[in-house]
C-alpha cells in the first residue's frame, strides 16, 4: 500500500477510549470492548457517537499490524498507509453495529478466541430391553490432556513460550520507505521465531513430563446413562471430554443411541408391535398364551369367549408400550398383529364335518346341468404383489386398444389387407 510518509500523531486515544494500557494483552482488549459496546450500545440507551469510537478503537487495536502502525504513528497513519480512508463511519470502512455482532458471535464459539474443533462421535449400540428400562454402560476411553508440570508451555518453567517478537502470531508489519514521502506497508515472516510463533527452547530446558508434546495420554471412564423411552439418534453428549490442546476449546464427546433389532418386538415410536401367528383353530376357536414382555414380565394374551379372530387383525394393550423419553410414568400401546397359519389341504372327511358346523356357503350350488354349460378352467398360484403390479398396467392398455379398434371401425379402417364386406 502506498501513500505519503505517515506523521507523528495522538496514539493514546484508542486506549483511553477502551480504558486500557498501552501495553494491554489482545484478551484484555476483547474483554474492554465487550463491557464498552454493551455500556455504549444505542438499543441499551448508549450514545452512538460514543460507541463509533469504541468500535473504532477496538478495529485497530484488535488488528496487530494496524495496531504497531498506530502505536508508531498514530490514527492519521492507520488511515493513510492502513488503507482504512473512503467510507464507513468516521473514516472506516467497518460497520460498528456488524462488528458488535460478529465479536460477540465469535465469542459463542470459544472463549478467549481460543479455536473449537468437531466434537466426536461414537455409535452406543443398546438392546430394545435397555432403552425399555433404562441402563447405566461403563466406557473406557484413551485422551490426551494438557500437561500438568508445564500447563501446555513445553517448559521446566511453565512460562510462555509466545514468541515476544510477533506476540505468537509467527509475523510482523514494518514499514518500508521507497522514495521521498513514499511508504509500503510490508508483512513477514517474524526473524525471531522464523515465524513458528513460538520461542526455540532448547533440549534441556524441555518438559521431562511431556517430552516437548505439550499433552499427556490419560485413560478415563465414563458412565453414559441410557434413559428410559430415547429413541434411535439420540444424542448423550460430554462437554470437554475429548483431547485437550493448548489455545483450543476442547471438544465434546457424544454418544449416538443405535438400537439393536429385536427378534420378537419391533418399535413405532412410543408404541410397540408383536405378531403372533395362530392356527385356524385357534383363530375359530379361541387362544390364549404367555408374552414375555421387554422387563421379563409375563403378559397373558387370550380371546373373549366365542370371538374369531380374522387374519391380519391386531389388538391394543393400552400402558405396555415404550416409556415416553422424559416422561417414563406415560408408555405407549402394544399392539398384537395376528397372521393366520392356513392348513394347506383338508381331507373330504374333515370338510364334511366342518360343514356340519360352520356357516353354510355364500356361493349357491350348481346343478349338473349348469356344470355341464360352464368351461372349465386351472387356477395357478400367484403373489400378492405379483397382481397387484400387473393390474394397473395391463386394463388401461386394454381399454386404449378397444377404443382404437372401434374407432377405426367407425371411420371404415381397419388393419391393412382387411376391407369392408360389400353386400
Amino acid at each position: 500500500m502506498f501513500g505519503r510518509a505517515p506523521k507523528k500523531s495522538n496514539n493514546t486515544q484508542y486506549y483511553e477510549v477502551l480504558g486500557i494500557a498501552k501495553n494491554a494483552s489482545p484478551e484484555d482488549v476483547k474483554k474492554a470492548y465487550r463491557k464498552a459496546a454493551i455500556k455504549n450500545h444505542p438499543d441499551k440507551g448508549g450514545d452512538p457517537e460514543k460507541f463509533k469510537e469504541v468500535a473504532q478503537a477496538y478495529e485497530v487495536l484488535s488488528d496487530q499490524e494496524k495496531r504497531e502502525i498506530y502505536d508508531q504513528y498514530g490514527e492519521d497513519a492507520v488511515k493513510e498507509v492502513g488503507g482504512m480512508g473512503g467510507g464507513g463511519c468516521g473514516g472506516y470502512d467497518s460497520d460498528p453495529f456488524e462488528m458488535f455482532q460478529n465479536f460477540f458471535g465469535r465469542q459463542s464459539r470459544g472463549p478467549g478466541g481460543k479455536r473449537k474443533g468437531e466434537d466426536v462421535a461414537h455409535p452406543l449400540k443398546v438392546s430394545l430391553e435397555d432403552l425399555y428400562g433404562g441402563t447405566t454402560n461403563k466406557l473406557s476411553l484413551s485422551r490426551n490432556v494438557i500437561c500438568s508440570k508445564c500447563s501446555g508451555n513445553n517448559t521446566k518453567s511453565g512460562a510462555s513460550t509466545k514468541c515476544s517478537g510477533c506476540k505468537g502470531s509467527g509475523t510482523k508489519v514494518s514499514l518500508r520507505y521507497i522514495a521521498p514521502g513514499m511508504a509500503q506497508q510490508v508483512q513477514h515472516a517474524c526473524n525471531e521465531c522464523k515465524g513458528t510463533g513460538e520461542k526455540d527452547i532448547s533440549p534441556k530446558d524441555r518438559c521431562p513430563q511431556c517430552k516437548g508434546k505439550k499433552v499427556v495420554p490419560e485413560k478415563k471412564v465414563l458412565e453414559v446413562h441410557v434413559e428410559k423411552g430415547m429413541r434411535n439418534g439420540q444424542k448423550i453428549k460430554f462437554p470437554g471430554k475429548s483431547d485437550e490442546a493448548p489455545d483450543t476449546v476442547t471438544w465434546d464427546i457424544v454418544f449416538v443411541v443405535t438400537h439393536k433389532d429385536h427378534p420378537k418386538f419391533k418399535r413405532q415410536g412410543d408404541d410397540l408391535v408383536v405378531e403372533q401367528k395362530l392356527s385356524l383353530t385357534e383363530t375359530l376357536c379361541g387362544f390364549q398364551f404367555a408374552l414375555t414382555h421387554l422387563d421379563g414380565r409375563q403378559l397373558l394374551i387370550k380371546t373373549n369367549t366365542g370371538e374369531v379372530i380374522k387374519p391380519d387383525s391386531a389388538k391394543a394393550i393400552n400402558d405396555e408400550g415404550m416409556p415416553m423419553y422424559e416422561r417414563s410414568f406415560m408408555k405407549g400401546k402394544l399392539y398384537v398383529k395376528f397372521n393366520v397359519d392356513f392348513p394347506d389341504s383338508l381331507t373330504t372327511e374333515r370338510c364334511k364335518a366342518l360343514e356340519a358346523v360352520l356357516p353354510p356357503r355364500k356361493s349357491p350350488q350348481l346343478n349338473d346341468s349348469e356344470i355341464d354349460e360352464c368351461e372349465e378352467i386351472t387356477l395357478h398360484d400367484v403373489t400378492f404383489e405379483e397382481t397387484e403390479r400387473k393390474q394397473p398396467q395391463d386394463q388401461p392398455q386394454a381399454r386404449a386398444g378397444e377404443a382404437y379398434d372401434e374407432d377405426d371401425d367407425m371411420h371404415g379402417g381397419g388393419h391393412p389387407g382387411v376391407g369392408c364386406a360389400q353386400q
